[in-house]
């Protein structure tokens, strides 16, 4: 019984941090079920870019910015861009390191808040709401600008970006990437959120980092959680080059610093991607709560450590 306790009382330890008047900060499935309803919903009709409906994704993702005192980057939070005849936008979001020396150093918290808009109907059903791909990482990185925002304790500047035009062949990110090299920013490390709103099945790790194996990010994840495999490498991933497929792949290319995604679905564990029943009602918010609640103590030591502890592993990058 005794170990029972002490157990639970671990648990509590690890999931209330404290803010800096001294109040617990968890992120709840409920909040996370509250943006993923509303970003799949459909009257987003989809998020394509250059809809209607990704630009109310837009203005939801500045409210919330707002009403944590997260700060726009550039002149507004939208960073506009042109595609064609298109007029596309990422939201960027920041908040300024508290180290004078270290606000210097970048660390960007990424997602794709665009989907493909509609796509073959099912029961006279056409929308593709996009509620696993990509919903569920716009609410990871939006509960991560909400949990450091109230904390106002990292040293490093952190830079909170939703990207549209993913799914256009990572146009946005690719954009964002060359602006900040263009701006000479001292990146440290991103770190891109994809699909994390079901669990991988019979798997020894809870969630798969992108190009595991060219940066000691996941290992170094691992440790800080002290975890020996919270964070692994997928084979599938590796098999469906996802490092290249998603938004961390642009930062890589153009600043070869530590850029990866995490992700739990390897594409064997969700049956509707880029499909019209990616509902909500798939999507699993208690695993999703651990999932960033685990993530952000390590998170927390990236933006905090005195020295860049990520790097790229010898004759990578």
């Amino acid at each position: 019984m005794k170990q029972i306790v002490f157990f639970i009382a671990v648990l509590l330890f690890v999931g209330c941090k404290k803010d800096a008047e001294g109040e617990s900060i968890t992120i709840t499935s409920n909040e996370l079920k509250e943006t993923v309803a509303y970003l799949s919903s459909n009257e987003l009709q989809g998020r394509r870019t250059g809809s209607d409906g990704i630009d109310k994704a837009a203005t939801y993702i500045e409210d919330q910015f707002n009403s944590y005192g997260v700060v726009p980057y550039f002149e507004s939070f939208r960073s506009q861009f042109a595609i064609d005849s298109l007029n596309a936008f990422n939201v960027v979001g920041y908040l300024e390191g508290k180290d004078e020396t270290l606000k210097n150093e970048f660390i960007i918290i990424g997602a794709h808040y665009d989907h493909i808009g509609f796509g073959r109907p099912v029961a006279n059903d056409s929308i593709a709401n996009g509620a696993n791909d990509n919903a569920t990482g716009t609410a990871a990185v939006l509960a991560m600008a909400k949990y450091f925002a109230a904390k106002k304790n990292n040293k490093r500047s952190i830079m909170f970006a939703l990207f549209t035009a993913e799914e256009m062949g990572l146009l946005g990110s690719k954009h964002l990437a060359e602006t900040l090299k263009a701006k000479n920013l001292d990146l440290y490390t991103l770190i891109n959120f994809e699909m994390v709103g079901v669990p991988l099945k019979d798997l020894d790790y809870t969630a798969f980092v992108t190009g595991y194996e060219l940066s000691n990010m996941g290992e170094k994840m691992n440790a800080y959680l002290n975890q020996e495999n919270y964070f692994g490498a997928s084979e599938v991933s590796k098999k469906y080059q996802l490092f290249r497929r998603s938004d961390n792949y642009p930062f890589y290319s153009e600043f070869k610093v530590p850029s990866h995604t995490i992700s739990s679905c390897d594409l064997t564990n969700f049956d509707y991607y880029h499909h019209v029943d990616d509902e909500i009602e798939e999507m699993d918010f208690e695993f999703m709560a651990t999932l960033i609640n685990q993530t952000i103590p390590a998170v927390e030591r990236m933006a905090n450590s005195e020295t860049k502890e990520i790097q790229m592993n010898a004759n990578e990058g």
